[in-house]
């Protein structure tokens, strides 16, 4: 139920439905894992073009299923399709359990909430691209990366924003979006 819940306040938060479509296969699952800074920038679409962020990759277990994507956000290219069978989008989905880092042992999904600071403190990983890497644990993972501290449409979130995440508390870099 809560799950439910929680993709409905999602999708119901952008004001453009038409931009998210049900896709259906292999996606990385990030909303339990933490990000590193690259060191690097990456391009986001946002409603009126493109705009330049600071990036992260996270670490994300891959399911097989159906998930939210914003095919004109993030950076994908208007579809489902992965540009190459090694590479899965990044979105979203109401997991309950998910394998987690360090070991990557199936754990529960408790959603949190906290408010952002002044400073580099989440990354957005939804409807960006991810590279398959290794199976640990029976958990096909993938690296995935995507901006830091971006709104979801190609914003910056502001000091004090309340941030929802899946993440445990340790991690430092939650990948996380802002509530409406």
């Amino acid at each position: 139920m809560r799950y439910s819940l929680l993709l409905l306040l999602v999708v119901s938060s952008f004001a453009n439905a038409a931009r998210y479509q049900i896709c259906v296969g292999e996606f990385a699952f990030c909303g339990a894992s933490g990000a590193t800074p690259t060191g690097r920038t990456i391009t986001v679409n946002t409603p009126t073009g493109t705009a330049e962020f600071n990036e992260a990759v996270a670490v994300c277990p891959v399911f097989t299923g159906s998930a939210v994507a914003d095919v004109l956000g993030g950076n994908m290219q208007g579809s489902c399709d992965a540009p190459s069978a090694n590479e899965v989008w990044s979105l979203f989905a109401p997991i309950a359990e998910a394998p987690m880092a360090p070991d990557w042992s199936v754990q529960p999904v408790v959603p949190r909430v906290f408010i952002s600071g002044p400073e580099a403190n989440f990354s957005n990983l939804f409807s960006f691209l991810c590279v398959k890497s290794r199976v640990v644990n029976g958990a096909q993972l993938a690296n995935c990366f995507g901006p830091i501290n971006e709104s979801l449409r190609g914003g910056y979130v502001t000091s004090g924003t309340s941030m929802l995440t899946g993440s445990p508390d340790s991690v430092t870099l939650p990948v996380s979006a802002p509530l409406p």
